[in-house]
């Protein structure tokens, strides 16, 4: 992509973005991103109603009396992105290719993670991990990340997502706050993500389109694998064919949402034909009502 045309499609995703996230947070001071943990602040005299197990059994037996440990909650937090760059992402037929929807996605959680003073940082991954950025702060930062999604060309081929996670496990050493924002066209091995769950809060962002699900009847078509670049000719108006088509793409969703189910991680279907804002909208007012009743 030419330089001054990824700025353009930087600028404009960053326009796009800050209204999208003052219209997803308004309102709402505390941090959009359920994951903070807890850190040690001091030890104080035990009073009637603190937790027993929070006693300092040591300061007790040192000072004769109950102490307890007080913990605050962290005031930083890291947010990470990872991001599809196979060249499944790269289909679209309904204004937009998944790659892109991924963009606006990332655009979306980077500034509210600017606005929150989070650090964001960012994995792009497909046929292999193909890029890696610490995570960091600061507007420059985002955009920096927003240029690297959009201008990325996978060097591997076919989708490896398991090699990914098992990168992140060795890179993100501190509990983070993940985002996956992927077509899912893999094979899923359910142990890689039962352990990223449990080490990270990871969240699945599951892109969709309409094609992924239904050919529509409109005769012969050529149509092209897009991990392998195979192509062939393809009847469509055949009944037969279209509901070939639609059973292998239904049970590939089936089996992913079941690996991720089994393994605990929750899941948000974003789509090329429909908005993603009022899914986001009942994503996160979900995660905040389960923090607060937490």
């Amino acid at each position: 992509m030419q330089t001054a045309e990824l700025l353009r499609k930087v600028r404009r995703l960053e326009i796009r973005s800050r209204h999208l996230v003052e219209d997803l947070f308004a309102g709402h001071a505390e941090s959009v991103f359920k994951g903070r943990g807890m850190e040690f602040e001091e030890v104080r005299p035990y009073l009637p109603g603190d937790e027993v197990r929070d006693i300092d059994w040591n300061v007790t037996a040192r000072l004769g009396h109950p102490y307890v440990k007080r913990f605050v909650e962290e005031r930083e937090l890291t947010v990470l992105l990872v991001i599809d760059v196979s060249r499944s992402m790269r289909f679209g037929t309904a204004g937009q290719e998944k790659r892109e929807l991924a963009a606006e996605l990332c655009a979306v959680l980077g500034f509210a993670a600017l606005r929150n003073d989070d650090r964001v940082g960012l994995v792009l991954a497909g046929g292999r991990v193909e890029h890696f950025v610490p995570p960091a702060r600061g507007r420059s930062h985002v955009l920096r990340l927003l240029r690297d999604v959009l201008d990325a060309e996978p060097r591997a081929s076919g989708t490896r997502l398991g090699e990914a996670a098992r990168f992140v496990l060795r890179t993100s050493h501190r509990r983070s706050v993940v985002f996956w924002i992927s077509d899912f066209e893999d094979t899923l091995d359910v142990r890689d993500w039962r352990v990223l769950g449990r080490r990270h809060e990871l969240t699945a962002l599951i892109t969709r389109d309409p094609r992924d699900e239904a050919l529509p009847a409109v005769g012969w078509v050529e149509v092209e694998d897009l991990e392998s670049g195979e192509r062939r000719l393809v009847n469509t108006s055949r009944k037969r064919t279209r509901e070939a088509y639609h059973a292998r793409s239904t049970e590939q969703r089936r089996q992913v949402e079941l690996t991720l189910k089994r393994a605990r991680v929750p899941m948000v279907e974003v789509r090329t034909d429909r908005s993603y804002l009022p899914i986001l909208l009942r994503f996160f007012a979900a995660r905040r009502r389960g923090r607060s009743g937490a």
